[in-house]
């Protein structure tokens, strides 16, 4: 079987990207070809590695060019990049002849329901139906998020199959017929824990809105006063890096909180770790939750839309609080940074609860649904 894959790039270091890695990898080393087509890689490459036997075919849109400009740019330059994408992408499936192809929820969604070249559809949303009104964005842009909502409801009946990660979700999108729920799948499958007795709290994610490190970083300062000896790492980049460092700079933290750079050795940092902190305002279902709990790491995190609730289970292999409450996000991580016998046993917990995202189980759930369509 054939598969193809839209995306917008590979080049970045977040969950979508390492999971259509392991999944594109996974797929070929069980005979299936692979095929991944993007539409702003502008000649990077990959940031998580790739099987040399799967093709990568830029389509050379370059979207992103118009990031960061105003309504007026966008509404002048995106339906030419349309265009453009839909006659690009007409012609690769016409050569291609995909017996599946896989929509990631970039700019080819709207585009693909439409292209009759005999490849079943299949959309997969790697966030919550809520995302765009969580933007948190004012005025006339916020109309635009809610209107885009709205297209999202009756986009995802186009497709032969609609792919969301968690129940949660599935429970928002409502009862459509071709709804399915696939989770992300564990990145690792080791033996190895971290003994968390690191006094060092990690979180990862890129630097923006969506990821709350802002929120995290004020969550830290009563922590820094009460325990001087712990750490917070905060790993990943992206346009609030001046702004979170300044944040840093400002709160007399910079002794207590460092912003570091992606890394493809990430499994070093969960090992040097003893707890897993999320100040997400909106998620899908975040891979390092998942690997966090992978390296026994006891997890503290926002209850946001969508994922934690799916996979923490609250007081048992982590803490969950509530959306928004600073001093609770404070008063929980405090509750593990002090109590090292409570972190060891949620952190066992945390480990067996990784097995359900054993990469074998989640890939066979996608074989079973690429081979009933």
């Amino acid at each position: 079987m054939k598969i193809l894959y839209c995306i917008a790039g590979t080049y970045n270091s977040g969950g979508m990207e390492r999971v259509l890695a392991n999944k594109a990898n996974y797929l070929v080393r069980h005979g299936y070809e692979v095929v991944i087509a993007t539409s702003d890689q502008r000649g990077q490459k990959p940031f998580f590695a790739l099987d040399p036997a799967i093709r990568c075919i830029d389509l050379g849109i370059n979207y992103e060019e118009n990031n960061g400009k105003s309504i007026l740019n966008k509404l002048l330059k995106y339906p030419f990049k349309q265009l453009r994408h839909r006659k690009r992408l007409s012609r690769l499936l016409a050569l291609e002849r995909p017996d599946i192809t896989v929509s990631m929820y970039c700019n080819e969604a709207a585009l693909l329901p439409k292209m009759k070249d005999g490849s079943k559809k299949v959309l997969e949303i790697h966030f919550s139906k809520f995302k765009r009104m969580q933007y948190g964005r004012k005025g006339l842009w916020r109309v635009v998020d809610w209107w885009r909502s709205r297209m999202d409801e009756r986009l995802v009946r186009r497709y032969d199959k609609f792919v969301v990660l968690t129940k949660e979700d599935k429970g928002y999108w409502g009862n459509l017929p071709n709804i399915e729920v696939i989770p992300n799948a564990r990145s690792f499958n080791t033996a190895q824990c971290a003994d968390l007795t690191a006094k060092q709290v990690l979180a990862i994610g890129r630097y923006s809105h969506q990821k709350g490190f802002e929120r995290l970083i004020e969550a830290w300062e009563p922590i820094a006063q009460k325990w001087p000896d712990w750490h917070l790492e905060i790993i990943g980049n992206g346009e609030e890096r001046i702004g979170l460092q300044r944040q840093i700079d400002n709160l007399g933290l910079s002794p207590y909180i460092q912003l570091k750079e992606p890394t493809n050795r990430i499994e070093t940092s969960y090992l040097n770790s003893s707890i897993l902190a999320l100040s997400s305002r909106y998620e899908g279902l975040p891979m390092v939750l998942i690997e966090a709990q992978t390296f026994g790491l006891p997890i503290v995190a926002f209850a946001c839309k969508c994922g934690p609730k799916d996979v923490i289970e609250q007081g048992k292999t982590g803490i969950l609080v509530r959306e928004g409450d600073i001093v609770g996000l404070s008063q929980a991580l405090e509750s593990l940074i002090s109590d090292e016998n409570l972190r060891i046993q949620m952190g066992r917990e945390a480990k067996c609860a990784s097995e359900r995202y054993d990469e074998n189980n989640i890939m066979r759930r996608w074989i079973t649904l690429f081979n009933q369509l």
